[in-house]
């Protein structure tokens, strides 16, 4: 079992949902907003007057052997509109109940 965090401008929310429901990823957890920026490109994403855009994030559980598939699919959505920012990160899930 592995963990995946995505975080992302809020635009591709409904993208990201859709691409895991196609590939039978069910279980998530969702913040609606979150700040940030990225670490080598991209504007902040701080809600504000000189920042207006807002992030969201997604953690969900998935299958280790759904997880390479799962990253194509999130890396061709961040190509199609880079400026928006979009990562994912995958983590070994040890226990679990």
């Amino acid at each position: 079992m592995k963990a995946v965090f995505i975080s992302f401008n809020q635009a591709y929310q409904y993208a990201i949902v859709q691409i895991m429901d196609r590939n039978n990823l069910r279980g998530y957890t969702y913040w609606e907003t979150v700040q940030g920026r990225g670490t080598k490109t991209g504007e902040p994403h701080y809600g504000s007057h000189a920042w207006p855009t807002l992030n969201g994030a997604i953690l969900t559980m998935i299958d280790a052997e759904k997880v390479d598939n799962f990253l194509n699919l999130l890396h061709e959505l961040d190509k199609k509109t880079e400026a928006l920012g979009l990562r994912a990160f995958v983590w070994n899930v040890e226990k679990s109940i």
